[in-house]
């Protein structure tokens, strides 16, 4: 008898992990929607009930982090790409979307460090050098971010290659 209310049970908890697992993809569906057509704002209320519904869903916390930089919650972005990183540590982008998110609040140094990891999972990461450029100006660090606009420059960023013509660097 114990053995069939074990099965039972087990059953039980997969089906309700299932179904919890399909709501949450039907609010990121509906997300989805709201994200393509700019209603960032809906887009954050429908991925707020997929991440209850599924918390160990990376797509969410990328969609939501990027919903939150798009009304300027910069914060709510930082938060949603740290959960990223701790469900997937050697995501290389999490750390450049979050640093660029800490730029966004001036938190500069913090910033420089995830670029700087972001660079030692994929050291040829132009994008990573320009948004650290930037962290690093705001730094003070001026000859720090010319030197690291030049590299994603010679890497083929655009642009660096806009900042360094208007005179950013001498």
């Amino acid at each position: 008898m114990q053995k069939i209310l074990f099965l039972f049970t087990a059953v039980i908890f997969t089906f309700s992990a299932f179904s919890q697992k399909e709501e949450a993809q039907a609010f990121l569906k509906k997300a989805q929607t709201k994200i393509d057509i700019g209603d960032y704002a809906a887009a954050i209320t429908e991925l707020n009930k997929a991440v209850e519904k599924d918390p160990a869903n990376l797509n969410i916390y990328l969609k939501r982090a990027f919903c939150y930089g798009a009304t300027t919650n910069f914060q709510g972005a930082v938060d949603d790409y740290s959960k990223v990183i701790e469900l997937k540590p050697d995501l290389e982008s999490a750390y450049v979307s979050r640093g660029s998110a800490k730029n966004k609040l001036k938190k500069y140094t913090e910033a420089v460090m995830d670029f700087d990891k972001a660079l030692q999972l994929k050291p040829d990461d132009f994008d990573a050098y320009n948004n650290r450029g930037w962290a690093k100006k705001g730094m003070g660090d001026d000859d720090g971010a010319c030197k690291d606009w030049r590299y994603s420059k010679k890497k083929g960023n655009g642009e660096a290659k806009i900042i360094l013509e208007n005179n950013r660097c001498k």
